[in-house]
């Protein structure tokens, strides 16, 4: 009953909106195409993105690493429509698996993959979930033991004027997105819990925050592991 009342809400909101979508979104979803150009896929690896929408970043990604084995799922129907025509014809289509579904019940097993996801994508999707920590929590199962989650999203713009912030909070919200600042906050706290890697990065007066976080095994069965930075271009 979730998902079918999640997807409906979805394509709701979508209905109109998917239409101008990319036009619209790249003046304000700062940070993504940093994102896309800091993490890496070697040949063969997998990657998730939830809530891929129009396969935007599915599509760039799978631009830059042709080799690599690119999944989306996306609440809405409507919006899955959408990325499968923009792939229709496209040298991307055959990479690239989309899939509907809610991000705290997506499996890897759902996609007939032999192992869980090496990547998993989180491009401002977790502002617009109401439990946005099982979705973060439940990605996590859903990686290889050292697997990467990458996340892009709004962060507090402590740096920016208060009218700034109360007016993009307001805003936000016409659209059903709630800024958390507790993502970062929880983040950490599971860094630390699961002796994980983590690296944040602000952007733009604290607009926005791109994290990489690596799983990691425990400390005491792990050799050492490089930093995070040697499998990322930061």
């Amino acid at each position: 009953m979730q998902e079918v009342n999640t997807a409906s809400r979805m394509d709701q909101q979508y209905r109109y909106q998917r239409y101008i979508y990319d036009f619209s979104r790249k003046f304000y979803l700062l940070g993504r195409d940093t994102l896309l150009k800091e993490l890496r896929l070697p040949i063969d690896e997998t990657l998730l993105e939830v809530g891929c929408g129009t396969a935007r970043n599915l599509s760039k990604l799978a631009y830059r690493y042709p080799t690599a084995q690119l999944f989306g799922v996306d609440a809405s129907t409507l919006m899955l429509e959408c990325a499968q025509k923009s792939l229709q014809n496209s040298p991307y289509q055959a990479s690239i698996t989309l899939r509907q579904g809610l991000a705290e019940q997506v499996h890897w097993q759902d996609f007939g993959l032999d192992a869980p996801w090496d990547h998993v994508l989180f491009s401002y999707v977790l502002s617009m979930l109401p439990d946005w920590k099982q979705a973060l929590e439940h990605a996590l199962t859903q990686l290889k033991p050292q697997g990467y989650l990458h996340i892009v999203d709004f962060s507090d713009q402590a740096q920016m004027p208060a009218w700034f912030r109360h007016s993009l909070i307001q805003w936000l919200a016409w659209f059903n997105v709630h800024p958390q600042v507790q993502i970062l906050e929880h983040l950490e706290y599971l860094a630390v819990k699961h002796n994980a890697n983590l690296q944040i990065k602000y952007l733009a007066g604290r607009y926005a925050f791109i994290a990489h976080y690596r799983k990691r095994q425990p400390v005491s069965a792990q050799a050492k592991l490089p930093d995070l930075a040697t499998y990322l271009d930061i």
